[in-house]
């Protein structure tokens, strides 16, 4: 009998052979909510080919019926910079060699995070059905919708090389690309877990998203160079999407990353890692409720 525990939660008293309860009703405590987190992420880590399987459907099925599929998606993009490309370079007198590479890029870089951000704010309540009939680890919804947003932006990259190749823009190759193409990744990641979970709690959020991303547009060098600005240069590090748009743009345009660049980029990652991570943990329990 000395060997028997009971259940605080119900004050029944199991045999030695039962085995352990498949969900537990106790609530969370302590360091317990950072724990479960990480092993959250860590399983979803383990299913990374069932989320890529799963990012790769809805795109198969988003453009079921459609001709082309989600190359509309490249010939928009080509025509928006054609149609853009001469007549801000005209606007700016900017010669549309150096101007229409770096505009296609930004373009490319810039539907990425729109579309990472406005469809990060639906991560888990459109995937509501799943959550609520199967036990699987929410990082793994993240991580689908994640690689969703990668595949449509290689859908736009074939843009970018038919432009690179038409003006001879020769890139910068050296090792901070792929660390550059690798944050991107993370911080989509990590910014598609934030928006879920704040647009899983607060519905409003999307359009929040939606109105911040239009004037971030414009404030952010996506049309403009950064050059153009004569003084209070420094400033746009303040904006966290100029340096991780710089740490990808100027090795691909063959310019030189100014020093400050990639420090604003790390601490940028580093405060969403923390602030994201920190929240998940807190509010992971709830998320089955709020969908």
């Amino acid at each position: 009998m000395d060997s028997m525990q009971t259940t605080p939660a119900t004050g029944y008293t199991p045999s030695p052979n039962t085995p352990e309860p498949v969900l537990t009703l106790l609530p969370e405590k302590g360091a317990s909510y950072l724990r479960h987190a990480w092993q959250d992420l860590l399983s979803g880590m383990k299913l990374a080919r069932l989320g890529a399987t799963l990012g790769w459907l809805d795109i198969k099925l988003r453009y079921r019926g459609s001709i082309l599929g989600p190359f509309w998606l490249t010939a928009s993009t080509a025509v928006m910079v054609a149609a853009m490309g001469v007549l801000y370079a005209y606007l700016m007198n900017m010669d549309v060699h150096k101007y229409l590479p770096f505009l296609t890029l930004s373009l490319v870089l810039w539907g990425f995070v729109g579309s990472t951000l406005q469809d990060g704010c639906t991560t888990f309540t459109s995937a509501a059905g799943l959550i609520h009939s199967a036990r699987m680890p929410y990082s793994l919804h993240v991580l689908r919708a994640t690689v969703r947003n990668l595949l449509t932006l290689a859908h736009n990259i074939p843009v970018v090389v038919v432009v690179f190749l038409w003006f001879r823009v020769a890139p910068s190759w050296s090792w901070t690309m792929g660390a550059a193409c690798a944050l991107w990744i993370f911080d989509s990641f990590m910014a598609t877990l934030l928006l879920g979970i704040l647009g899983a709690r607060f519905r409003d959020v999307p359009p929040i998203v939606a109105s911040t991303l239009q004037i971030l547009f414009f404030v952010t060098p996506i049309l403009w160079a950064p050059e153009l600005m004569k003084t209070g240069q420094d400033w746009l590090l303040l904006d966290p999407f100029f340096p991780l748009m710089e740490i990808v743009r100027t090795p691909f345009t063959g310019d030189i990353v100014n020093t400050a660049i990639w420090p604003a980029a790390l601490a940028w990652s580093a405060g969403l890692t923390v602030f994201t991570f920190a929240l998940f943990a807190r509010m992971r329990a709830r998320l089955a409720y709020w969908v």
